[in-house]
């Protein structure tokens, strides 16, 4: 089966991914920069507008993936705050300076999360043993997506290392999130050829690539006209209908996280 989430920076933004089809969503600010913390009203108005699962980044600033004891603490009091909201997971990636996974930042996180399932986000792609470091998050039950690129600029340059990735997922409470340069008329072979059971799109579903589109350039002219036509009309049906096309009925919805009846503020980690 295979997901897709799309990246939403504003509020208009997710409902169009979600008309569209987009069966999750990642919601950022700062796209440019490659994603940054959105602020809690923002979680909170997003939440509340979409019935998909958001997920939250929690990135400081996009300088480094090696945080320092401030940014630590400025990520843990963004963590705990979203916990308290309607957020489907938090999207984080720390490293340290030689380039392996920071287990102990990874592990505060866990702790702040109160739950919270968590996606490492591309912080991954830059780890010195791709490999080593995917065995290291699978010692993780929180995280239960990596978003990775294999490595490359684009995914579609590393469809053998995204093949190893899924195999070695394979059974286990982990998803490969493949994603970075993906386009519509790629996806499926890609997904034919990976097997990846989740795909991440950013700019390859926006209008010429604008990281403004769909939905929310509103000038006048033929460019705005066209982005806002182009989200009403369900932006990604060409996208899953690609993918039933090499899968039939494989594209899933995943379902919020799973409360505890008990304990309401429990969530389990079941969903990918």
């Amino acid at each position: 089966m295979t997901l897709l989430e799309v990246i939403a920076t504003t509020v208009a933004d997710a409902r169009a991914a979600q008309r569209g089809g987009a069966n999750r969503l990642e919601l950022v600010t700062a796209m440019g920069e490659g994603g940054l913390t959105p602020s809690i009203g923002l979680i909170e108005a997003v939440t509340e507008a979409v019935d998909i699962p958001v997920n939250v980044i929690v990135r400081p600033h996009s300088r480094s993936f090696v945080y320092d004891a401030d940014d630590y603490a400025v990520m843990l009091r963004d963590v705990r705050a979203i916990a308290k909201t309607r957020a489907n997971a938090i999207v984080v990636g720390m490293l340290t300076a030689n380039g392996d996974i920071d287990t102990d930042g990874l592990a505060r996180v866990i702790d702040a999360a109160d739950g919270l399932p968590l996606t490492f986000h591309r912080a991954f792609d830059d780890t010195r043993d791709l490999h080593a470091a995917f065995d290291t998050l699978l010692q993780f039950d929180a995280v239960t997506n990596v978003l990775t690129s294999g490595g490359k600029p684009s995914v579609l340059e590393a469809e053998k290392t995204i093949a190893k990735l899924v195999e070695r997922a394979k059974d286990s409470h982990c998803t490969v999130l493949a994603g970075a340069g993906l386009t519509v008329d790629a996806v499926a072979p890609f997904v034919a050829s990976t097997r990846a059971r989740a795909v991440h799109f950013g700019s390859g579903v926006r209008v010429d690539g604008n990281g403004l589109a769909p939905g929310m350039k509103r000038e006048s002219g033929a460019c705005g006209r066209r982005s806002t036509r182009w989200a009403e009309a369900g932006a990604y049906a060409p996208i899953h209908g690609s993918l039933r096309k090499h899968h039939p009925a494989t594209v899933f919805r995943c379902p919020s996280p799973s409360l505890s009846p008990s304990n309401p503020s429990s969530r389990s980690y079941a969903c990918p």
